[in-house]
């Protein structure tokens, strides 16, 4: 890796479109992308200025040799392609949820230990200004003792029963629905912020099963809607909605109560800044107030359209996170010992929703 200019491999252009301009952001090279359309690749490739387009990921590895690999595929395939890259020497940006299950994470974990690689999960929603500024609050122990937690991801991209299908819908691609698109970032902030799980109850549906995955002819098996109670470590109790067809809206809220105050966290994706999210406050029993963050990128971060927003607000700052630990040895965060453990919770949480009853974590 040169001292300036890291190199970077994206495989999966859905998402993975994001991570173009972030790592650009962050001062890399982005060198190839990878997706089976070529063709949509290059129109990418040439609005990027990305020198490479490949449509197998085998063959980005061998031929572009990136520093970086951005694993940006259906889960099912992040586990083959994190190994290579390892095996290569490249460092790992692999999206969430991790993996298909928490033993296929700990084999990736134990990769990257084994080929002292750096290896990060894309926790992005980590990184807006309003929950930097709500994790700060928590670890200077301005809430006291939490006792309880809720926290909800909504969206309507799949709302309509005529909305099509993709590969989301099919557990054997995707490993989960809902909770793996969305209720990941939520069990993540709650470990992030006030520890881990023990204990889930979960219950979840499919809206349309009969709206399956392109090219698999079972019904859809990937839930769109999940609500999970549980139980943290600490003693505090936490409440997490999911859904992907809740029509007319597209926002994610974090809500703490504790002995010492409360704070509500939200972030709606429309309105100027959308970007930086919301946070309100209170300490005692007074109403709860804007709270202004500390910190918060400057306006051209919210440049662009939907995409080169979330890359450059969400992720720009967790590729320079991966960069800098690349160069000094430093743990980085969150990495992908964070992605097993919200991977346990999913699974657990996959546990409750299919055979019913209290999973504990414990075990």
């Amino acid at each position: 890796m040169t001292a300036s200019s890291p190199t970077v491999g994206i495989v999966g252009l859905g998402f993975g479109r994001a991570h173009i301009p972030a790592f650009q952001a962050a001062g890399c090279r982005v060198v190839a992308l990878c997706q089976r359309d070529t063709n949509g690749a290059q129109v990418l490739a040439q609005r990027y200025d990305v020198p490479e387009v490949f449509g197998a990921w085998e063959q980005m590895l061998k031929t572009a040799r990136p520093d970086i690999v951005v694993i940006a595929t259906p889960p099912h395939l992040h586990h083959a392609i994190t190994l290579r890259a390892f095996e290569q020497g490249a460092h790992v940006l692999c999206e969430k949820p991790l993996a298909m299950t928490r033993v296929e994470g700990e084999a990736m974990v134990e990769a990257a230990e084994r080929f002292g690689r750096v290896a990060m999960t894309d926790f992005n929603w980590r990184f807006p200004a309003a929950m930097q500024e709500l994790n700060a609050r928590v670890d200077d122990g301005s809430l006291g003792r939490v006792f309880q937690v809720t926290a909800r991801w909504l969206g309507a991209r799949w709302a309509k029963e005529t909305d099509a299908a993709t590969w989301r819908m099919d557990r054997s691609q995707a490993g989960h629905g809902s909770m793996g698109d969305m209720g990941v970032h939520l069990v993540d902030f709650v470990r992030w912020n006030f520890g881990e799980f023990t204990r889930v109850t979960a219950r979840a549906g499919v809206a349309y099963p009969h709206r399956s995955a392109p090219g698999v002819s079972r019904p859809a098996d990937a839930e769109d809607h999940c609500a999970v109670l549980g139980e943290l470590a600490s003693g505090a109790t936490v409440t997490l909605v999911t859904s992907r067809v809740a029509r007319g809206v597209n926002e994610h809220t974090l809500e703490a109560f504790g002995t010492g105050g409360a704070i509500a966290y939200r972030l709606v994706r429309e309105g100027a800044r959308w970007w930086q999210g919301e946070l309100r406050a209170t300490a005692g029993g007074d109403a709860l107030e804007p709270v202004a963050p500390r910190a918060a990128p400057d306006d051209s971060a919210g440049t662009g359209d939907a995409m080169e927003v979330i890359g450059k607000a969400t992720i720009a700052p967790l590729a320079a996170e991966l960069v800098q630990a690349i160069r000094t040895g430093r743990a980085a965060s969150p990495s992908f010992e964070d992605g097993v453990r919200a991977q346990a919770v999913l699974d657990a949480v996959l546990e409750s929703a299919t055979r019913g009853g209290s999973i504990d974590l414990r075990h």
